[in-house]
């Protein structure tokens, strides 16, 4: 009887649990492993309109950057990354922030060796990740910190997508919020010009330097009053697969600052006050002064099409403005070539071109009578072609490992960068996935 009853409740056993399992649903997980991306550039530019120097002089600048983005899987359905990174320069333009620190004649087509020529920049981003069961609502939130020598940030950030029409749709938005603190950092000859300065007075006019040109050196300096700078940003996003090939999107931003959105060590010349000079570096009249507050739109659009298996073709093009007087225009192609199931090189084309701030004046052509201005020829009127060649390495089955990781892909990639107006810059960058077994 025992024997019988035993064999029962085994049968009811089984049988139950076969019934659970034929009622599950399979649910693929949304990321399998963890993954790690390692990147790094080199950025490298020049050109002789530098901002620190009111619109001359030189723009080298160098740039080693290395970041880790570490993407961990936390159940079937959450995903927690961890992007860090850091970013090293030097800086001829920048150390100009001190023309006389070094021991060579000051000259703003030379750098200085003082302390402003170099700075570290460090930031850190987390981001969950959620995903509905059926996979059709994502959730993510982000928090950011990143900190460089002159300023501090802190950033919060969130988005949703909705994807329906059996996933070829997707509907998505998503916003961030960047509270920024500068620690103002001024041109050399102004400080002694600040409120309870001794202006010529100082050490610095007295016993180190002689002006020359206008010797009544005496700017009408004042420092910002407010360090703060906050930053709201909206996003829409639509996207579509239109065919078997073809799939396209679209983006539309919204994006608020307030606060101080000047470049404290930025320098200004006047074309009605008497120049003066130390050695054979200007005095700067005043630093730059813009609006405390900027809006800006931008709508975008993408258009990728899948001509066969060896090539696809990916354009773009972005319209936006701002209420500084600012319109541009970008548009870009990239044509992925695949060379073999391993192999795919992608040479890209990108084009800009915007009109300048209602605020910019090069250099020595502002009135000191003007409310705002600038000489920083990002806010000009330039066009600007880009080349790029890259190449991507793909292994699915990982053969190469480092530890317990294996080697997933390379992408490597030159980018030529060039203004109309003096300014050229070039970067290589390469990125390494790895996948852990």
């Amino acid at each position: 009887m025992k024997t019988l009853i035993s064999l029962s409740l085994l049968l009811f056993t089984l049988q139950i649990g076969y019934s659970q399992d034929s009622t599950a649903t399979y649910k693929k997980r949304v990321l399998e492993t963890t993954e790690v991306d390692f990147l790094t550039s080199y950025y490298t530019q020049d050109g002789e309109n530098a901002a620190v120097s009111g619109g001359i002089g030189t723009e080298e600048l160098s740039d080693i950057t290395a970041a880790f983005v570490v993407s961990i899987p936390l159940n079937d359905d959450d995903v927690l990354t961890i992007d860090a990174g850091i970013s090293a320069y030097t800086s001829a333009s920048s150390s100009n922030v001190g023309p006389f620190d070094g021991d060579g004649r000051a000259n703003p087509y030379n750098a200085s060796t003082g302390a402003s020529q170099g700075d570290v920049w460090a930031n850190m981003t987390g981001t969950y990740t959620h995903n509905s069961d059926d996979r059709n609502d994502i959730w993510s939130a982000k928090l950011s910190v990143s900190s460089e020598y002159d300023y501090f940030s802190i950033g919060v950030g969130g988005s949703y997508s909705k994807l329906f029409n059996e996933k070829n749709t997707e509907l998505s938005i998503h916003g961030n919020v960047y509270i920024d603190t500068w620690n103002a950092i001024y041109p050399t000859e102004l400080r002694p010009f600040a409120a309870g300065g001794n202006g010529l007075n100082d050490i610095l006019f007295t016993q180190f330097y002689t002006i020359t040109g206008n010797t009544n050196y005496n700017p009408d300096f004042k420092t910002f009053g407010n360090e703060g700078r906050n930053t709201y940003s909206v996003g829409l996003g639509f996207s579509q697969i239109l065919s078997k090939k073809l799939q396209g999107s679209l983006a539309l931003d919204f994006v608020l600052q307030d606060g101080l959105l000047s470049t404290p060590f930025q320098r200004v010349y006047f074309s009605d006050v008497p120049d003066s000079f130390i050695q054979d570096f200007h005095l700067a009249d005043d630093i730059e002064r813009l609006p405390d507050s900027r809006f800006k739109v931008a709508l975008g659009g993408r258009l990728h099409y899948y001509i066969n298996e060896t090539f696809v073709l990916r354009t773009f093009y972005r319209y936006y403005f701002d209420d500084w007087g600012i319109t541009s225009h970008t548009a870009s192609i990239e044509v992925p070539i695949k060379l073999s199931d391993k192999f795919t090189v992608y040479p890209s084309y990108r084009f800009y071109n915007q009109t300048a701030a209602d605020y910019f004046a090069p250099y020595e052509e502002h009135m000191s009578t003007d409310e705002f201005y600038t000489s920083d020829y990002d806010l000009s009127n330039y066009s600007a072609n880009q080349f790029g060649l890259g190449l991507t390495y793909t292994d699915i089955f990982t053969k190469f490992h480092i530890w317990r990781f294996g080697l997933k892909s390379i992408d490597a990639k030159f980018t030529q960068y060039d203004r109309n107006i003096s300014l050229s810059a070039s970067m290589i960058s390469a990125g390494f996935k790895f996948v852990l077994d």
